[in-house]
């Protein structure tokens, strides 16, 4: 059976330690389960060996847990990475049985949710914008809330670490292949001062 994110998302990641770095501390993932799959972008706390550490050990957790819901992998890293200096992250969770998509923030690893235009007109597609909650992974967790809204084929998620400018956005056309968007996101808006890392996803189908 061909793997369940291949039929539901495309993607592109970009990313680049800061120079000087042999590690880069921001991680992603996606991950497909039953019916739907996870998203995630990490970023651990500084940079170098020991924010790569902390963002591995969040990736790998959510990884091995992907079809909970994002409050409660949120609150797993949160036990797993007690020792470790920490991590912020944001999680969308899409659900194939109903074609919407679950998503939250703990830090500021930005979000931003493109719906897909109509060709027949030349408005911009509507945005929605991640609401990110202050806190830290490992240290410092939140009162935890999540978003859920409606996904439609077409429509594109891009997440972004603090090393990318809050306007990585601008220029960007979401119907170009995820890959070529978050390659030009990165050669655009790469701040040089920390690890940057940018996610863009595809969502291909409305339903399994």
């Amino acid at each position: 059976m061909e793997n369940l994110s291949a039929q539901l998302v495309d993607y592109g990641v970009a990313a680049a330690a800061l120079s000087g770095e042999s590690q880069s501390g921001d991680e992603y993932l996606v991950q497909s389960f039953a019916d739907g799959v996870l998203v995630a972008v990490v970023d651990g706390l500084g940079h170098g060996g020991e924010a790569a550490e902390a963002a591995r050990i969040a990736v790998q957790t959510l990884r091995e847990n992907a079809s909970e819901s994002v409050i409660a992998l949120a609150r797993r890293c949160h036990k797993d990475l007690q020792r470790s200096r920490g991590v912020v992250m944001s999680l969308a969770r899409f659900d194939a049985t109903d074609s919407s998509m679950t998503w939250m923030g703990v830090g500021n690893v930005g979000g931003l949710l493109i719906h897909a235009g109509d060709s027949a007109d030349n408005e911009l597609p509507d945005r929605e914008v991640l609401l990110m909650r202050s806190g830290v992974v490992g240290s410092a967790l939140p009162a935890l809330r999540a978003s859920v809204i409606s996904i439609l084929k077409g429509d594109t998620l891009i997440l972004a670490t603090d090393g990318v400018s809050e306007n990585f956005s601008d220029g960007i056309t979401v119907t170009d292949p995820a890959q070529k968007i978050a390659d030009r996101i990165l050669s655009n808006h790469n701040k040089g001062t920390d690890d940057a890392l940018v996610l863009v996803v595809h969502f291909l189908a409305e339903s399994i």
